[in-house]
């Protein structure tokens, strides 16, 4: 099957989450792959608390844009030095949805050039112990989104000045830890090439020779940017208004880190929201309306989480390590 290439010809990170997500939810058939950058810009995973992964002070002294995906997994800094890839396909076998399904070809691809490139840990590519690429997918009606960043000549001082490192995932300082985690795709080439030579190489490499570029209808055009305008450009998506909780208890497990606040009144739940860069696939909507109104009793919850498919919503964190986290007591 021909692999249908896009590009969103834009650089604004608004923009290019609505295109993504319009031709996830409105192109039906086929695979695409979609090669596009973000500049200046951090993006927080679906299910994360915006304002506990970023540093407020530094992005607004440089203007640095702030927006939601609709996957999970943790936070990430995007500049001109950084491209992103997106392939979306059917589902298929339920039981090959795995990261390394999509992370291979990029592994491969980064192999060819030199690189000693490896998947790792849970949604990770490494060039020799250093990450060049996290990724996240999200699964809508038979179809499947997997994306990831590349980071290729990222400046790793934005990296880490805009981040704000939670101390649970890096137990030294906040700045030296991203520093030494990431590293630039272009350090480690054998030889040098610049990033437009590099985009050319991965859109040639991912689609292969049955490569067919394509291009959105005008309507469809016109339907990004009114996604754009209605959803990620707007505070309620970015930031989200959170009310007063009577308990926050969070946890980090192996599946990645999980915070639940939970509003209780006269013993029953009447608000709940979870946080985390665990590696959802689809929102948690259903699972916090079906919980409101529960009683605030382990077994009670246990009953509404049987209801829900856990893997798509929390990755690889379990029932039993949500129970403990929603009633831990610290």
């Amino acid at each position: 099957m021909a692999v249908t290439y896009l590009e969103t010809r834009s650089q604004n990170p608004y923009y290019n989450l609505a295109f993504e997500e319009l031709v996830l939810e409105r192109r039906r058939d086929g695979e695409y792959l979609l090669l596009w950058q973000n500049d200046n810009t951090i993006v927080v995973g679906q299910n994360q608390n915006t304002e506990a992964e970023i540093n407020r002070e530094f992005v607004e002294a440089h203007g640095i844009n702030v927006v939601r995906r609709s996957t999970g997994g943790g936070a990430v800094y995007h500049d001109l030095g950084n491209l992103n890839y997106s392939f979306i396909t059917d589902v298929g076998d339920a039981e090959r949805l795995t990261m390394e399904r999509f992370t291979r070809p990029i592994v491969e691809a980064l192999q060819g050039l030199g690189l000693q490139a490896e998947a790792s840990g849970r949604n990770d590519i490494l060039v020799e112990g250093r990450k060049v690429s996290g990724t996240a997918q999200r699964v809508v009606r038979g179809r499947i989104l997997h994306h990831g960043t590349l980071l290729f000549s990222a400046d790793p001082g934005m990296v880490a000045g805009a981040l704000n490192v939670d101390p649970a995932k890096f137990q030294s300082k906040g700045t030296q830890s991203v520093r030494s985690r990431i590293g630039n795709i272009r350090d480690f080439l054998p030889a040098d090439m610049e990033i437009g030579a590099f985009w050319e190489y991965l859109k040639k490499t991912l689609a292969g020779n049955g490569m067919v570029t394509g291009s959105l209808a005008a309507e469809e055009l016109a339907a990004v940017e009114a996604l754009k305008c209605a959803k990620y450009d707007t505070w309620e998506w970015n930031y989200g208004r959170s009310p007063r909780y009577d308990m926050t208890n969070k946890r980090r497990f192996e599946g990645g880190g999980l915070e639940v606040r939970t509003a209780v009144k006269e013993g029953r739940i009447t608000g709940i929201v979870f946080y985390g860069d665990f590696l959802a696939v689809a929102p948690l909507d259903g699972l916090t309306a079906a919980l409101e109104g529960c009683a605030f009793r382990r077994e009670a919850v246990a009953e509404v989480l049987d209801t829900f498919p856990i893997g798509e919503l929390f990755g690889t964190i379990t029932k039993d390590e949500i129970l403990e986290t929603i009633f831990y007591v610290s």
